[in-house]
């Protein structure tokens, strides 16, 4: 909790929809976002909330006709999404100000090898259906999943979380590093970013500053 409301506090976050994975899905964090923020929130419902599980999968989803589907291609494979939203007031979900409860289904296909894997995703919300329809829902959505993927390959590629920088500015500006070296690796084409930095490192000298457009100078003097 004190972590939740010290990182977001200084941020004006009026009129703003706030997405957490299941970590933050707490009854303090709604109530503070709503009641102290005037914000919205969009948060996910996992196993460590088993009751809130329990009653949100319980719910009539064959029935929903509020729902939305997106299908794209990139980065090796094919993704076909579903989100489905139901509004639940009254229904007694045990979180305050929640109104819409969320289905996601993502069917994922790997271009190469065929293989289908299958995630479902439920979250909450206290916007209407009228302020969050399942496409604006679906776009926040993914919106945090792309942050969560960044910061997976910058904890699994270079060890981020084990960091010993932890003072000043420090922590923020090494983000700000790897985001650049994985970016750049993407930009170039590069998907599998450790593969990626094997190869920059057999040429350390020349190959990063090749990606970076940077010139490669001598000082004769």
């Amino acid at each position: 909790m004190t972590a939740f409301t010290a990182l977001s506090d200084p941020f004006d976050l009026t009129g703003t929809v706030v997405s957490a994975d299941a970590l933050h899905t707490r009854r303090e964090h709604a109530k503070w976002l709503v009641e102290v923020k005037n914000a919205h929130y969009l948060l996910v419902v996992k196993a460590n909330q088993p009751k809130l599980q329990a009653a949100i999968k319980a719910l009539p989803w064959k029935e929903v006709t509020a729902r939305r589907y997106d299908r794209e291609r990139g980065h090796g494979r094919r993704e076909t999404r579903s989100v489905r939203a139901l509004t639940v007031t009254g229904l007694g979900l045990d979180l305050p100000h929640v109104v819409q409860a969320v289905k996601i289904l993502r069917h994922r296909t790997d271009l190469k090898t065929g293989k289908v894997t299958r995630q479902t995703i439920h979250a909450i919300t206290d916007m209407t259906a009228g302020e969050a329809s399942p496409q604006l829902i679906g776009r926040i959505a993914r919106a945090q999943w792309a942050i969560e993927a960044v910061h997976h390959v910058r904890d699994t590629t270079f060890a981020e979380d084990a960091s010993k920088i932890r003072t000043g500015h420090g922590p923020e500006n090494m983000a700000t590093l790897r985001n650049l070296a994985i970016n750049t690796l993407r930009d170039a084409g590069h998907h599998n970013i450790a593969a990626g930095l094997r190869e920059v490192s057999y040429t350390p000298f020349t190959r990063p500053l090749d990606l970076l457009g940077l010139p490669l100078t001598c000082d004769a003097t």
